[in-house]
């Protein structure tokens, strides 16, 4: 017995070592549990000569609710939100080609064309019929998709989207207009905290050395994210002109003390919307699914909740 606890110790000890000494490997484990807890499996499929990856749960015969991720992030950003919809749902996060695990062409990288990508990926998938939900680039991707493809979209959801000009400049605004350093591209992996602190009212918990490998790999994708911005703000494409084109309901959600894309944005989006409907979470920043997950995901719900039942 004392032999079976000692190998069991010894077991543990060098399980925690591994996770202590590999970043990379605690956030492999960190993902499994959230995907775990999720019900959300990783898949990839080949679209137009692109590899999408992207995670898939819930009932393959619920309504498909598709989650498009922002400028520097990955389908990572909705896993703990998903797993209040895939009892329900039939959800899928992607990685937008550019970012994550997908592919990352020498192409172009503007709003629109991630836009057809992104109806070609749901195309592949055979998606007739969809909830789209974007934050930040991808609340602009979603809103413009939702334009261009109305007969497809059941319903929108923005969560501190991109894409309109604000009455009020963010703070993300004043500092590129003074030409100061983008606080959303990461070029030293000590300043990743900066990020957070940037993006989040209350960032979330990340173990130390987590903390300096996300770091580490913000830094190593530095250049392509400048590249991508810059063609961002370069072949930026203005949702004034297409939101009247949305026929779908939509909800506009937003961190009231949001820094990169200020909450005065609201005022700019509600009245150009057939069927806008409104939330400002207080205290909260860019990323309402991820700062706050459970009640972001109480707000969207309650929003889903009240759409028109589809005839039987």
């Amino acid at each position: 017995m004392k032999k079976l606890l000692l190998a069991l110790v010894s077991i543990i000890a060098i399980a925690a070592a591994i996770l202590y000494f590999s970043p990379a490997t605690l956030l492999s484990v960190m993902r499994f549990i959230e995907l775990e807890r999720a019900g959300l499996t990783e898949q990839h499929k080949e679209v137009a000569q692109l590899s999408i990856h992207y995670y898939e749960g819930g009932p393959a015969d619920g309504e498909t609710i598709l989650m498009v991720h922002g400028f520097g992030a990955n389908k990572d950003n909705w896993l703990t939100f998903a797993r209040y919809f895939t009892p329900r749902y039939h959800v899928i996060a992607l990685d937008i080609p550019g970012f994550g695990e997908s592919s990352k062409p020498d192409a172009s990288y503007d709003v629109g064309s991630q836009t057809e990508r992104v109806a070609a990926f749901t195309k592949a998938l055979g998606i007739e019929k969809l909830h789209i939900i974007g934050n930040s680039m991808g609340g602009h991707i979603s809103a413009l998709y939702a334009a261009r493809h109305p007969e497809q979209v059941l319903s929108v959801a923005l969560f501190d989207n991109a894409g309109v000009t604000a009455p009020k400049a963010s703070e993300l605004r004043e500092r590129l207009q003074r030409g100061e350093p983008n606080p959303l591209v990461v070029t030293r992996a000590e300043d990743f905290h900066q990020l957070l602190e940037f993006a989040f009212v209350v960032p979330p918990k990340i173990p130390a050395r987590v903390q300096q490998y996300l770091g580490e790999l913000a830094v190593a994708n530095s250049d392509r994210n400048s590249k991508i911005f810059r063609q961002l703000v370069e072949r930026y494409i203005p949702l004034e002109p297409e939101l009247p084109k949305i026929q779908a309901p939509t909800l506009l959600l937003w961190g009231d003390q949001d820094r990169v894309l200020d909450v005065s944005s609201i005022a700019v989006m509600k009245p150009l919307l057939k069927r806008p409907s409104v939330v400002i979470m207080k205290d909260c920043g860019h990323a309402p699914m991820l700062e706050r997950p459970a009640e972001s995901a109480e707000h969207y719900q309650r929003f889903l909740d009240s759409l028109p039942k589809p005839a039987s």
